[in-house]
């Protein structure tokens, strides 16, 4: 099950399906940031697509040999600016893709619009006019380009969880109905889960390559803005990291950060031996010829050794800016010890310390809350005090976000039992050495994420807290397994879920949601969901009806 190459094919067969000729991509903001990840600028101008452009730009010249193939969300938006295309059609003809799902109705207006008959095949299936939210359309496109009729679970906890299972069911249902594909003799099982029954893995530091990049630097559609590095050449102010196309990313995007470490070291020892030497003689054809095979491969050697080395030099030097390996330990402390005395003395030291980063200072106290909000001998109030004196800023308001949090993830909402008090002794400190050293002190955490998929598998993950929806059920071990999260999903749980795929023969697992958290983007989240909520009469939204 893998969703990138099911995007990349269906895509292929668009741009396929319209024949031979110079072509056009019309796209929009979020499906022009699907393609970009599929796809390289190099693979996609080999299929003949010369020019990509937005369906809702307003400056686009009319280019009449071109073939238009146009890939859109089935927003009103996208179809209104469609209409407005067709009206005035800038190419020779438009093959059109959706997304998802169209309406009747829309498929007519776009007819109607069509008075030049310059529209060749539109691609997108009828569905009722209700509203469907935005992860219906994108949970229910996966499941279509993976050709995959699951059987639904869901957290039963959540009443988000339950309307978007019924949602995708329902259209998932009807169309495979119209379509037939063939069913497995064992189904596939979609998971829907909601984030906040764990808030403590979107706070924690990770320490794999991927995440490391994702929380430090923000990592967004495989690209990494890095213009605020520094003394950062021209060059590297916007890099990209892609698992499709980048060799040395693909091998150590799970490793630590250790690990990587020692494989930079291994990458330059290795590009230097490769190095053209400077007073190299080219006296022979042959001479000529072998340089001119090795080039490209030098140079793009160089590259990634360059972009690799600076991402990893500016990762170390924010680790010790900001002291994270200091921070990350109390992290680990709060997320998986059972201490609340070494605990508070913990956060309270570094909350004194005046290298601590705002954020770094806010993130540990939403941690202590989240475990112990009511710890009898709490000393939160006392936290936050801290925080006014350190002059946390107003981005970061002590009380609002503190509170937010906990009405987001805390006991009171949580279908699960986050924490299991892990027995410090058997927690070995070890001592780091330059880049060596992410140890499994840094890294004991495990998500909620893994307890849930390990019982999943195992057949003991409890109906009456991820009932199925409606009347069967899965008798057999799932053989494919889809998850997704409602607020969003981390690398960490990435990580969780590649580790789960290689211990576990004969099992697929594939994670989804909302979106991929940081630290800042979780918080976000969490204002965003908790101002909404405050707003509904009580009982209702996001949370309601919490068992």
């Amino acid at each position: 099950m893998n969703v990138t190459l099911a995007v990349k094919q269906y895509v292929s067969k668009m741009i396929e399906d319209s024949g031979p000729g110079m072509k056009v991509l019309l796209m929009d903001r979020e499906t022009t940031s699907i393609v970009s990840v599929v796809y390289t600028q190099s693979e996609i101008l080999q299929k003949e697509v010369y020019l990509f452009e937005r369906i809702d730009s307003q400056n686009r010249d009319s280019m009449k040999h071109l073939k238009a193939i146009c890939f859109l969300r089935p927003t009103k938006e996208n179809v209104q600016h469609l209409i407005q295309e067709l009206r005035r059609p800038k190419y020779s003809v438009y093959f059109i893709y959706f997304s998802n799902v169209i309406s009747k109705s829309e498929v007519k207006a776009l007819a109607e619009a069509d008075e030049q008959e310059v529209v060749a095949e539109v691609q997108g299936r009828s569905w009722e006019p209700s509203m469907l939210s935005r992860s219906t359309q994108g949970l229910t496109s996966v499941l279509l380009a993976l050709k995959k009729c699951p059987m639904i679970r869901y957290q039963l906890s959540s009443d988000t969880s339950k309307r978007l299972a019924e949602n995708v069911k329902q259209i998932i249902t009807k169309e495979y109905e119209l379509f037939d594909f063939r069913k497995t003799e064992v189904p596939p099982l979609l998971l829907i889960l909601d984030r906040s029954d764990d808030a403590i893995t979107p706070l924690l530091n990770q320490w794999t390559y991927q995440a490391m990049v994702h929380e430090l630097l923000g990592l967004n559609n495989n690209r990494i803005d890095l213009s605020r590095v520094p003394g950062i050449s021209k060059d590297l102010r916007e890099v990209v990291l892609s698992a499709e196309n980048d060799e040395f990313y693909a091998n150590n995007l799970y490793l630590n950060f250790g690990e990587i470490g020692t494989n930079i070291k291994n990458l330059m020892e290795d590009f230097q031996k490769k190095r053209p030497k400077g007073q190299q003689k080219l006296e022979s054809i042959a001479d000529m010829k072998a340089f001119v095979d090795n080039y490209p491969q030098f140079k793009k050697m160089s590259g990634t050794v360059s972009k690799h080395v600076t991402v990893v030099g500016e990762l170390s030097r924010l680790v010790s800016e900001r002291q994270l390996m200091e921070v990350s330990e109390v992290e680990q402390e709060l997320a998986c010890q059972n201490d609340h005395s070494n605990a508070q003395q913990s956060v309270r030291r570094l909350l004194q310390n005046p290298r601590l980063s705002e954020l770094d200072a806010v993130r540990l106290v939403m941690l202590y809350a989240l475990r112990y909000e009511r710890h009898s001998s709490s000393i939160l109030l006392s936290l936050m005090d801290e925080l006014s004196r350190r002059g946390v800023s107003e981005r970061h308001r002590r009380v609002k976000l503190l509170s937010a949090v906990v009405e987001y993830g805390g006991k009171r909402v949580r279908g699960s039992d986050l924490i299991t008090p892990t027995d410090a002794v058997a927690i070995t400190k070890q001592f780091f050495k330059g880049l060596k050293g992410v140890e499994n002190m840094y890294t004991q955490h495990q998500p909620l994420l893994h307890d849930t998929l390990d019982q999943l598998i195992k057949g003991r993950l409890k109906d009456s807290q991820f009932p199925y929806l409606g009347a069967s059920s899965l008798r057999d071990r799932p053989q494919d397994i889809i998850v997704f999260i409602i607020g969003g999903a981390t690398y960490e749980e990435a990580l969780t879920v590649y580790n789960l795929n290689r211990s576990t023969p004969g099992v697929r697992i594939v994670l989804g949601g909302t979106s991929i958290h940081n630290t800042k983007s979780f918080l976000e989240e969490v204002m965003m969901v908790t101002s909404h909520s405050s707003e509904r009469p009580q009982g209702s939204g996001r949370h309601g009806n919490r068992r």
